[in-house]
């Protein structure tokens, strides 16, 4: 399932992770043409896949599908657990762009039946009526119910500010009263102020409210169920272009997210990343201090991987490089040393110990490189001094490991490339252009030593 998309025409958009009596549920947007099905209005539907061991994986027949006239999208929500039944709730978006909340149930999280009350909620006064989706359902601590829906404050005395996500209250999950604003982030202008997707969840005594702004999944943390909410200082949960992330619990006190990869434009590595694509996962790591990080899901990586390591060959394209096709120093004080690995094909799983020596360094690996280094490469570069790490349009900040030795994961599978930097930060970019199978190895202005711990082929996705 790692990268899966579902068979063309459709792809992946919105995850809704659910856990229940040991299975772990993927409820997601089965997406037609990038949010343009229906004239733009969506057209999505559940789709449904589950697994115990996230690794075997069982996909259902739809668990939500569009069934009248006035239901152009069946849009993001998500799957409750209470009384013997599983609740499903969600927004349908009206040929009018109008958006309501709806509720649907269940006897085994597989065959939904939509209540005949239908939308049982529309947008409140002082509330746009074109904002009112995502709805995310939780015991409220206190023997009832929350929900947190995406809505927006209209009028609001900022123009464009007044994106929030909206708290309601329910004490048999049938009748809801809406209490008001839980939290407005601001964001930018627009549709970038409006904090979509939400998701909260207590572990281990911190409190998480995850939402999503123009894509992007961002977090705040707390000690009580409902804030005061804080902004930790990396408040990005992955990076940029995983989409939407979601999150359940699994065995073990263990989360496993989910987002989407958008694909891109033309299959263009410049072009605009369009609206849903495949999905990755991602386990929750949750540092001393309460923030999280993420990581790849050792199950899933270990699923891609067929055995058996693949031998490479070292050839040295600059003086400064010593070692062989397992262990490399890269020395190059006051230039740019370079070397590039052969062996591995265009599809490949890597892991390796990065070990940052003395000066103020930028080194990396350049993926499906060819040629002599130059640009036929998309690089994977760590900046110590900025706690800086990219992988090639895409930057994360505030990478804390990157000036001692560090595990580094890496996964080159289809467009997908994706790294995970000491086992709490993941980078991931949709780059289709360049096909090279050489591994490039850098140094910049200092030294850096890389030992190969894992390297093989994978099959293409």
């Amino acid at each position: 399932m790692h990268h899966f998309r579902p068979a063309p025409p459709y792809f992946a958009g919105d995850c809704m992770p659910f856990y229940h009596d040991g299975v772990y549920h993927l409820y997601y947007l089965l997406d037609e043409n990038h949010h343009q099905g229906l004239g733009g209005l969506g057209g999505h539907q559940w789709a449904h896949a589950s697994t115990t061991d996230l690794i075997h994986w069982q996909h259902h027949p739809l668990a939500l599908a569009i069934e009248a006239d006035w239901e152009a999208s069946i849009c993001t929500g998500s799957t409750f657990w209470h009384a013997g039944r599983y609740y499903a709730f969600y927004a349908t978006r009206k040929p009018d762009w109008t958006q309501h909340l709806c509720m649907a149930v269940s006897a085994d999280g597989i065959h939904f039946v939509k209540s005949a009350g239908n939308p049982f909620l529309s947008a409140p006064p002082g509330y746009s009526p074109f904002d009112l989706r995502d709805p995310f359902v939780f015991a409220d601590g206190a023997g009832g119910f929350g929900m947190l829906v995406t809505s927006r404050l209209d009028p609001y005395p900022l123009d464009g500010r007044g994106g929030c996500l909206l708290l309601l209250r329910s004490a048999d999950l049938q009748t809801w009263t809406v209490e008001g604003p839980l939290l407005i982030p601001g964001g930018g202008p627009s549709y970038l102020s409006v904090p979509e997707c939400p998701d909260t969840f207590a572990w281990n005594g911190w409190h998480y409210l995850i939402f999503s702004l123009g894509l992007q999944t961002h977090y705040c943390m707390a000690r009580s169920p409902f804030g005061p909410w804080e902004k930790p200082a990396v408040d990005l949960l992955d990076s940029p272009l995983a989409a939407v992330m979601k999150t359940a619990p699994f065995h073990g006190s263990r989360r496993i997210g989910a987002a989407f990869v958008g694909t891109r434009q033309g299959d263009r590595d410049a072009a605009p990343v369009q609206w849903a694509g495949n999905i990755i996962f991602r386990e929750l790591v949750q540092r001393a201090d309460g923030t999280l990080g993420t990581r790849f899901v050792p199950e899933m990586t270990s699923s891609l991987l067929p055995g058996g390591l693949t031998a490479l060959t070292l050839d040295r394209l600059t003086d400064g490089v010593s070692g062989d096709g397992r262990q490399i120093r890269l020395f190059a004080p006051e230039s740019l040393a370079a070397a590039a690995l052969d062996g591995l094909p265009r599809d490949f799983y890597l892991k390796c110990r990065v070990a940052p020596r003395a000066g103020r360094a930028r080194f990396g690996l350049g993926l499906r490189g060819s040629g002599r280094f130059g640009g036929s490469h998309y690089e994977l570069a760590f900046e110590p001094a900025l706690r800086r790490a990219s992988l090639a349009d895409q930057v994360i900040f505030e990478v804390t490991p990157l000036a001692a030795p560090f595990d580094l994961e890496v996964i080159c599978r289809g467009d997908i490339l994706e790294a995970c930097i000491a086992g709490e930060r993941c980078i991931v970019n949709r780059l289709p252009e360049q096909q090279g199978e050489r591994l490039f190895l850098f140094c910049e202005c200092g030294e850096v030593e890389y030992e190969i711990l894992r390297a093989m082929g994978i099959p293409a996705s």
